[in-house]
């Protein structure tokens, strides 16, 4: 075969060997495509220092039902995704692996569960085309290697997908059903929107009516609400808990109302940022983002108008369901490329019974190869780029900390190689592994070279050198990888006020002016606004901000509308 070596797939065996033989391949690619360069790298922004300073702050000191963020309450999240980077360190000892790990543990879960579900659905070939589908699929691969919380909301919507599509296709199966139900709960107090996979009900109970079943549809009677009871138990695993602690406490109070309403409803009705047009995600995020599978729409879309015609579920519920996740966002005026992620699984799922045939097409094939061929033009091209343009590889160094020749160079060679060896006839095959080979790279080579600037590290030991020992340093605006990397307690002024407009700064000159031995952080835009009559003077440029430690008087304007209680302690665990 051209498309995929025949000891992978070995077509027609479908023994519980060759199952496992399969999920053996399937996890050690994940291990290696997903989990090169894990413990090499602390958490980068713009999310992951956040959530990993709040995993490290729960362990410390033990308060797991509300999240808090340098000392105040965090309430943009559920702690779910918190719970398990706390739990990943206090197995290892180590916040560099632990951060990563719950985004390695969903990858290996979405493309197992994939295979199993297009496994039973059709057959092991086509498992096989679902998994890997998914897994190089540029949207997942990308978001499965960083630490945010999108890759494990991505895990439970698929969880919950596979146990309806258990139920509601290879069915009835009731453990499934409430399986579903259970997953999409515990979505729910991960990311707010994990109850979308309950959508495809929807279609389902439509497609129940027609000619669409392959075998007469069943009841259920009573048990079918043995799904919102589940979905009801999962989601009181912690908003039980978090209600009953809120009913008599002020600031708990606001954060219940917060993160059950500000965060949820009014966010999506209402978003104060990320504004985007309604076609956003259909013509700028899906096109490049969910390559390859966009590329190969040729041929996907008339195998699916076939689907549709010969009325087979299989496809038709999971290209429903996608379309309602897209719209759903898309009726939002926030919008980021990450919201779709969850998509993506079900994406691989209806595409898997025909990239077997698609892989015949020689043009199909000769597409991707020219896709991969890009990477050699973007290493060659840019390393030669930058060998010859000193001025512009010295920036690269002085803003990432690497010399950028060697990297580029270096993929663009490997990545020549693969397609030397794989030829046209071969894309799929030199995609793959072209994109394992680059990811390697990134992972060992280039990601622990530019980890102290991009981590903050390097600047953070600027600052705590430039602060005579005895001085109290307090922190405005702070960036959590900052405030992560900090050995020295500090002051802050809360989480995020940027809303507030200059009252968080307010609140810092008050501080400040209480004590002639603090220190303050600060960037230009608050030493230009309240600070322009103190002593400030630069400690260096991170994240392309400059930094003053500031001292003296500040503005009495800014004094006067300060408050005391704004002032949050924090010391490093």
């Amino acid at each position: 075969m051209q498309h995929l070596p025949e000891f992978l797939l070995r077509p027609g065996r479908e023994s519980a060997r060759d199952v496992r033989i399969d999920l053996c391949w399937l996890i050690g690619l994940v291990l290696i495509v997903v989990a090169s360069g894990i413990g090499l790298r602390d958490p980068w922004p713009a999310d992951e220092p956040r959530f990993a300073l709040i995993a490290r702050d729960m362990v410390a000191t033990h308060q797991w039902l509300i999240p808090s963020v340098g000392g105040d309450v965090y309430p943009d999240k559920p702690p779910l995704f918190f719970w398990l980077i706390a739990l990943g360190l206090e197995l290892t000892g180590s916040l560099r692996l632990a951060f990563l790990l719950p985004s390695l543990m969903a990858a290996i879960g979405c493309v197992v569960l994939v295979y199993d579900l297009a496994r039973r659905s059709w057959n092991r070939e086509v498992g096989l085309w679902a998994g890997f589908g998914l897994l190089f699929c540029l949207q997942f691969l990308w978001q499965v290697r960083q630490a945010q919380i999108d890759a494990t909301l991505c895990f439970f919507t698929t969880l919950s997908l596979y146990g309806l599509l258990r139920h509601c296709l290879l069915g009835p199966q009731w453990k499934w059903y409430a399986i579903g139900w259970a997953a999409a709960g515990f979505g729910i107090i991960t990311k707010g929107v994990g109850f979308l996979p309950l959508l495809i009900l929807l279609p389902y109970a439509l497609f129940r009516r027609g000619s669409w079943q392959p075998r007469p549809a069943f009841e259920g009677g009573w048990r079918w609400w043995i799904g919102p009871a589940a979905l009801l138990a999962a989601v009181s695993v912690w908003l039980v808990p978090m209600l009953l602690a809120s009913a008599s406490n002020p600031v708990l109070g606001a954060y219940r109302d917060e993160i059950l309403f500000s965060q949820t409803v009014t966010r999506y009705a209402a978003a104060w940022h990320h504004h985007e047009p309604f076609w956003y995600f259909i013509l700028e995020v899906i096109p490049g983002l969910w390559l390859p599978f966009t590329v190969l729409l040729p041929w996907l879309i008339p195998r699916w108008r076939n689907d549709w015609r010969n009325r087979d579920p299989r496809t038709a519920l999971p290209l429903c369901w996608l379309l309602l996740v897209v719209l759903f966002f898309s009726l939002s005026s926030g919008k980021r490329g990450v919201y779709v992620l969850p998509a993506v699984p079900a994406l691989a799922l209806m595409a898997a019974p025909h990239l077997s045939s698609i892989a015949h097409r020689a043009r199909a094939q000769g597409i991707l190869f020219a896709l991969t061929c890009v990477l050699i033009f973007i290493g060659l091209v840019g390393g030669a780029f930058l060998l010859f343009a000193p001025e512009m590889r010295q920036t690269v160094i002085d803003d990432y900390g690497i010399d950028g020749v060697g990297p580029l160079l270096a993929i663009g060679t490997v990545v020549a190689v693969i397609c030397a060896a794989m030829r046209p006839a071969r894309g799929f095959m030199a995609y793959a592994l072209s994109l394992a080979a680059v990811l390697v790279i990134v992972g060992f080579w280039i990601n622990p070279v530019i980890d102290p600037i991009r981590s903050g590290a390097a600047f953070v030991g600027q600052v705590e050198a430039a602060v005579p020992a005895g001085r109290e340093l307090g922190f405005v605006g702070y960036k959590e990888q900052y405030l992560l990397q900090l050995q020295r307690p500090i002051t802050n002024f809360g989480h995020a006020r940027w809303r507030e407009g200059d009252q968080e700064a307010a609140d810092a000159a008050l501080w400040l002016s209480r004590s002639g031995d603090r220190l303050l952080l600060a960037d230009r835009t608050v030493v230009d606004g309240c600070f322009k009559s103190a002593r400030a003077r630069s400690v260096g440029r991170a994240n392309r901000t400059e930094w003053f430690l500031v001292e003296g008087q500040p503005e009495a304007s800014c004094i006067a509308r300060g408050r005391e209680a704004a002032a949050i302690p924090y010391a490093p665990p």
